[in-house]
């Protein structure tokens, strides 16, 4: 076997799919400042870049080009600048400044301590959105940050999954604790649910930065939303 094929199928094995519901609307929007029609759906955000997407429509933002506009979120506004990586009809995706002021500002805007004060408990909205049946809670801050508390038939809990920008928490039972990045991300309409299918790189050993990372939201996030108890479990499962 080549080196160069024992790598490819090394990486192809550090790679797993999963399938989550997906919620319909968004509410991190970007208003682009060179043409102010364009109203943004913010589908994906992290401290680097965020991509875009309008409802309907196309947009005539080419690749390469520079960018300035407003993030508008949950009565939060970022002012923000940098240049179109890559461009379709319909999509962006955008890297910020590298510019401290502007890197800092990111960063205070996506604070986890401020995004976990606005997730929102898709369980009990009345949006009309299909959970699944095994399903028990699903708290979601639009791009940035989704939390997913499933059970066993017996109400026992089997898995949380824990989606923060570009990073991947999961505990499942009989199976334990994984960390993992995001790989790619592609929307999926059935006749039941919206749903997300995601393709993860699973960390070799398990990254305690994420672990950290995923303490400090759930360490914040307000106990109206989710019993004490499971929030003391989840915290044990993650060594904390």
């Amino acid at each position: 076997m080549s080196p160069h094929l024992s790598l490819v199928q090394s990486d192809f094995k550090k790679l797993e799919k999963r399938t989550l519901p997906r919620f319909p609307f968004c509410f991190l929007i970007f208003k682009c400042s060179q043409n102010e029609n364009h109203v943004f759906e913010v589908k994906d955000i992290s401290f680097s870049g965020m991509q875009l997407a309008l409802k309907s429509g196309e947009h005539n933002i080419k690749q390469n080009e520079s960018i300035t506009g407003n993030i508008h979120w949950q009565g939060k506004e970022l002012e923000v600048r940098g240049h179109v990586k890559w461009s379709t009809p319909s999509r962006l995706g955008v890297e910020f400044s590298s510019q401290k002021e502007m890197r800092d500002s990111v960063a205070r805007f996506l604070a986890i301590e401020e995004i976990a004060k606005i997730m929102k408990p898709v369980h009990e909205l009345d949006y009309g959105v299909d959970i699944p049946t095994r399903l028990k809670y699903w708290l979601r801050a639009d791009g940035p940050v989704e939390l997913f508390i499933w059970q066993h038939n017996d109400n026992e809990f089997s898995q949380f999954q824990i989606l923060m920008m570009e990073h991947f928490v999961e505990w499942e039972d009989g199976k334990g604790l994984k960390t993992a990045r995001v790989v790619s991300k592609r929307d999926v309409d059935t006749p039941l649910i919206n749903e997300d299918e995601i393709v993860f790189k699973i960390d070799e050993a398990i990254d305690d930065q994420k672990i950290k990372r995923a303490a400090q939201l759930i360490k914040n996030i307000p106990v109206t939303y989710v019993d004490p108890d499971i929030i003391s479990f989840i915290q044990m499962k993650l060594g904390q």
